[in-house]
């Protein structure tokens, strides 16, 4: 099998004027395809971040085709983007719009509100975020900090007249993408708490979806509405459904 060599800088600590020294270590072709992976998936991710951080292009030509008032605009993540895919004629037949991009993270759906939510007139948001930045997608956020962005939409919002909805985050005992996050169920727990209250003080409804969807071990997303540990299957999105229905007072 044919051999590359890969020159790596080590320095000896044998003093602290110790002198970088190169080494030379030959791995084969299986041993590089990983490096190589690593290599482009971190260029690309840097290209798209620098070009477009916010992705306002995921849904500009869609924003563009609108031309009925929408009852409400469903922002967030992943798991409402999953919603338009699995689900769409519920969506549609109750006039809502989707306008969840996969990955994101409040401060990424905090500068796409304007041209996602609020340049629609929707007559209500529906705000549901959290767990990207529990998983830590776009680097280190405290949880009061992912409040703080929460707050931020809702006072966007408010200030165009559009009625808020906080949603909790959903259940997950553990993030798949990243492993190395721990106390995941915990830190759902305090930023549900912080939801919650603030939708209190604020007389905004609370959309809890996460009492309906744990698992009778308290942490855990339902099997049966499970694709995975953090995302709704079909039957996941009906419970929703049922939930956000009776929320937005929908026939």
């Amino acid at each position: 099998m044919k051999k590359s060599l890969i020159i790596l800088t080590a320095v000896a600590l044998v003093t602290p004027f110790a002198k970088a020294q190169k080494v030379t270590v030959e791995l084969n072709e299986e041993q590089l395809k990983p490096i190589r992976q690593q290599i482009i998936n971190q260029h690309e991710t840097r290209r798209a971040n620098t070009m477009d951080w916010a992705n306002f292009k995921r849904y500009a030509k869609a924003n563009e085709a609108i031309t009925k008032k929408p009852k409400a605009v469903l922002m967030g993540n992943s798991i409402t983007e999953g919603w338009a895919e699995f689900d769409s004629q519920w969506l549609e037949a109750n006039n809502l719009v989707g306008r969840g991009i996969s990955g994101q993270v409040s401060s990424q759906m905090l500068v796409r509100f304007r041209q996602d939510v609020i340049e629609l007139q929707p007559e209500c948001v529906v705000i549901m975020c959290g767990i990207n930045d529990i998983a830590l997608n776009q680097g280190v956020i405290s949880i009061s900090n992912i409040m703080g962005n929460i707050k931020s939409m809702v006072e966007l919002a408010k200030a165009n007249k559009i009625k808020p909805y906080l949603c909790s985050v959903t259940p997950a005992s553990h993030i798949g993408w990243r492993p190395e996050v721990k106390d995941t169920p915990q830190k759902i727990n305090e930023l549900n708490k912080l939801i919650k209250e603030y939708a209190a003080q604020q007389k905004i409804t609370y959309v809890d979806y996460y009492s309906s969807l744990v698992a009778e071990d308290g942490v855990s997303l339902k099997k049966e509405y499970a694709r995975d540990a953090v995302h709704p299957n079909l039957e996941g999105y009906k419970v929703m459904e049922k939930i956000l229905k009776d929320a937005l007072k929908l026939k």
